[in-house]
C-alpha cells in the first residue's frame, strides 16, 4: 500500500514541478528544461527531482542556477497545490540521460555510414 502512494506521488509531484517551470517560473535564466522523473522519501521530508536541460553549457549552468534559486518559491506553489502535511526539500539533480541517448544514437548513424560507404 505504502508503495502505491509513494509511486502515486512521485508523479503527480513531478507533473506539479513541470508545470510549475513552464508556466509561473519567470526567471530569465531557466532555458528549456525537461522534468524526466522526481523521487520522493518515504517520509515526504526530502525529493529528488530529475530535470534534463537543453542548450549549451554555459546556458545549461545557469537554468540549474535559476532553478536552485527558485526552490523555496517552488516549495510554496507545490504547498498550495498539493494536500499533503509537508512540502518535502527539493534537490534537482541533471539527468544526462537524454543527451547520451542522443550521443549514441549519432554514433550508431555514423557507425551505419561508414558500412554503407565500405559496401558501396
Amino acid at each position: 500500500m505504502e508503495f502505491q502512494r509513494t509511486s502515486r506521488l512521485n508523479e503527480v509531484f513531478k507533473e506539479e514541478i513541470a508545470n510549475i517551470i513552464e508556466a509561473k517560473l519567470k526567471d530569465p535564466r531557466v532555458g528549456f528544461i525537461t522534468v524526466t522523473a522526481a523521487e520522493v522519501s518515504a517520509d515526504l521530508r526530502h525529493a529528488s527531482v530529475y530535470v534534463s536541460i537543453m542548450g549549451s553549457d554555459e546556458e545549461k549552468k545557469a537554468s540549474f542556477k535559476g532553478l536552485n534559486t527558485a526552490k523555496g518559491f517552488m516549495r510554496s506553489e507545490l504547498g498550495k497545490r498539493l494536500r499533503i502535511k509537508y512540502v518535502p526539500e527539493i534537490t534537482f539533480i541533471i539527468d544526462d540521460s537524454v543527451d547520451e541517448s542522443l550521443r549514441i544514437s549519432k554514433l550508431i548513424d555514423k557507425i551505419h555510414k561508414k558500412e554503407e560507404s565500405n559496401s558501396a
